[in-house]
């Protein structure tokens, strides 16, 4: 029998600027959907009577709502997983709000709407009554909890494993969309090459290798993959968080048990000495309540975010991607004495001669 799929919503290519070197390309590619460490995750369960699809009723032209609410036992599983991926010691928290405005994470439960998820920083461009991620389907049947593994894998910015070119999978593209054409997953075409058939960017994927074992990858049946020989039979991954799975994770996302980080001094530049995907984390605690401006310098590419702790939690105030444009990141924000502030910033690539740094006046 075919297993019901993640089904991912295509989105628009990143508009990176053209000519970019190869190298400063894979960097942006690799980066562009992960958070920075340290960011605290906040999730929500839409559940509210307004909180629904509006759609059309065959045949009588009107249309009603589709509830997005889910009953405390899906709930349940989905807050189990954000458990298992966090006890994994990544630098990266959940935490579940009753406020949706206060969510990145925006999760409902729409049966017939399938299981997906945006893919890391992906949620941001989500508006705030729409979801992030939806269970289409009964997360408490058996073996479904890896549903809710793989969605949350992707929240944090993982892609789908059997995508992977490194698999050096070779389909039987016909019998592909012809099982998923049927039941249970009704698939078109396009959205099957989109989740199945369509190959990732090298630097998109979670690993240099492919990891069959991966809770990001599908089950396969018999008869779909003519290469390599051993899966004829078919993938058959356990459903669970593998060590690959692990090891991708807390490569982006380390613990967070370094020393205090250091004071980042308003008028005083801090230099960044950080390789390809490396991050500097700094305190920032303003001397006067004003209006501060933050900035990166030198050539590279960067995200940088500034946090701000409320009741002892990184709480997101504002960012810069600077990821492909000739500019660095520079924000301006009003930062209040006698609070503090975290300023994180993590290197996308170096791409030029000299020293990179990150001053705030």
């Amino acid at each position: 029998m075919t297993a019901r799929y993640c089904s991912l919503a295509q989105q628009p290519a990143p508009a990176f600027a053209p000519g970019l070197a190869a190298e400063r390309l894979g960097a942006l590619m690799s980066g562009r959907r992960m958070w920075v460490n340290g960011t605290a995750l906040h999730y929500y369960f839409f559940g509210g009577e307004t909180d629904g699809s509006v759609i059309p009723v065959p045949g009588s032209g009107g249309t009603r709502r589709v509830s997005w609410g889910g009953g405390k036992d899906q709930q349940d599983v989905v807050r189990d997983c954000f458990r298992e991926w966090q006890d994994l010691g990544i630098g990266v928290t959940f935490t579940e709000v009753a406020d949706r405005s206060e969510a990145e994470l925006r999760i409902g439960f729409q049966q017939g709407d399938g299981s997906w998820s945006a893919v890391g920083r992906d949620a941001l461009r989500a508006g705030l009554h729409e979801r992030t991620m939806n269970f289409g389907w009964d997360l408490t049947a058996p073996g479904e909890r890896a549903t809710a593994l793989h969605e949350i894998g992707h929240a944090l910015g993982m892609q789908h494993e059997h995508q992977s070119p490194f698999a050096g999978i070779h389909w039987d593209d016909e019998a592909v969309y012809a099982d998923l054409a049927g039941p249970p997953n009704f698939w078109s075409r396009e959205r099957t090459f989109f989740n199945v058939l369509r190959k990732l960017d090298p630097a998109e994927v979670n690993g240099s290798v492919w990891d069959p074992q991966s809770v990001m990858e599908y089950p396969f049946a018999a008869g779909l993959i003519l290469q390599p020989e051993q899966f004829r039979g078919g993938v058959h991954p356990p459903g669970e968080v593998s060590p690959l799975d692990k090891e991708f994770v807390l490569r982006w996302y380390p613990p967070l048990d370094a020393p205090r980080p250091p004071a980042l001094v308003p008028f005083r530049s801090a230099p960044l000495s950080l390789g390809p995907g490396e991050q500097a984390d700094f305190i920032l605690d303003p001397p006067e309540t004003r209006e501060y401006a933050l900035a990166t310098f030198g050539a590279s590419d960067s995200v940088v975010v500034v946090f701000e702790e409320r009741d002892g939690e990184p709480r997101f105030l504002t960012g810069r991607d600077d990821g492909g444009t000739p500019d660095n990141a520079t924000i301006r924000a009003r930062l209040v004495k006698g609070r503090r502030y975290f300023v994180r910033v993590r290197l996308y690539s170096g791409w030029g001669t000299g020293e990179t740094a990150v001053m705030c006046w």
